[in-house]
């Protein structure tokens, strides 16, 4: 058996499409762009990387980019008010502030700081609780890539066991939300789960978001099971993800590649996010929308 290649990439870009069309009506009703605003802090050479192609799709998708860029020495203070700044700005939809920061700063209290309605990250504990309870609100940009990737896989997801290992408020509590209210059955498990090849072989579903290179073996993969790797770790090898890439493919009837899975859809659900915010803040409808 050879698993099927679920392709990120492709599908981030036909998203992306879709949500640059989506952006001239926007911009005709609203008489402006949708506004994302991405602050980094320092020359943290992953998160420069990161913040490059964050703009460049946004301009590519016909939005406005809003870059600031602090020294790594920015005291808290300053960087508040900056966060102040844009959530007064009516020109911002969404505000993301690139992590990790500098140690000498509150990560959290940034955050919080965020207007949770410009929050496209989805990380500020109001849209966290809106998805918790199934209020509309932001979904956080990795787990909401995930599920769109296994709703074009599978379909309905109503009563398959999904486990999702990693209890991240960034990606692994989020996407447990997700497939609850898909009425998947959702076990959350973490390195520490005791016999976790067990759970996984049980599973129709598996999401490995542990940040532990190969850490999933082939042999935990129920035959035919769907796999979701959103892991991307650096080692003398290249980039692996957090699954037995080899391994599980040999079983599962499709699995992520890492790169070009799950890493593509999350710049594109921040786009999709921002879109959302800008509708919902000018009181456009968001049905039709990405």
């Amino acid at each position: 058996m050879s698993a099927r290649i679920i392709d990120g990439k492709g599908f981030a870009e036909q998203l992306r499409a879709r949500i640059a069309d989506a952006v001239p009506p926007f911009c005709a009703a609203a008489g402006r762009a949708p506004g994302l605003a991405v602050v980094l802090v320092g020359e943290d050479p992953a998160s420069s990387v990161y913040v490059r192609s964050k703009h460049r799709a946004t301009v590519a998708a016909g939005m406005e980019s809003f870059e600031h860029r602090l020294p790594a020495d920015t005291d808290q203070e300053t960087l508040i008010a900056l966060v102040d700044a844009l959530n007064a700005d009516p020109a911002v939809d969404g505000i993301l502030v690139q992590l990790p920061l500098p140690r000498h700063l509150d990560a959290q209290a940034v955050l919080l700081r965020i207007d949770p309605d410009k929050d496209v990250d989805g990380f500020h504990p109001v849209n966290a609780g809106r998805l918790a309870t199934g209020l509309d609100g932001f979904v956080p940009c990795t787990p909401l890539g995930c599920l769109m990737l296994l709703e074009d896989t599978l379909g309905d997801l109503s009563g398959m066991d999904a486990v999702v290992i990693g209890r991240s408020n960034i990606v692994g509590k989020p996407m447990a939300a997700l497939l609850t209210a898909r009425s998947a059955t959702v076990t959350l498990a973490h390195s520490r789960t005791r016999d976790l090849p067990g759970h996984v072989a049980r599973a129709d579903i598996v999401i490995a978001a542990v940040g532990i290179p190969n850490f999933v073996k082939g042999e935990w993969i129920r035959p035919g099971a769907t796999v979701i790797d959103v892991g991307i770790n650096r080692t003398d090898d290249g980039l692996v993800g957090d699954v037995d890439f080899a391994g599980a493919a040999s079983v599962a009837a499709a699995i992520t590649p890492v790169p070009g899975g799950v890493g593509p859809m999350t710049i594109a659900c921040l786009l999709r996010n921002t879109l959302h915010a800008a509708h919902r803040r000018t009181g456009l409808a968001t049905a039709d929308l990405p």
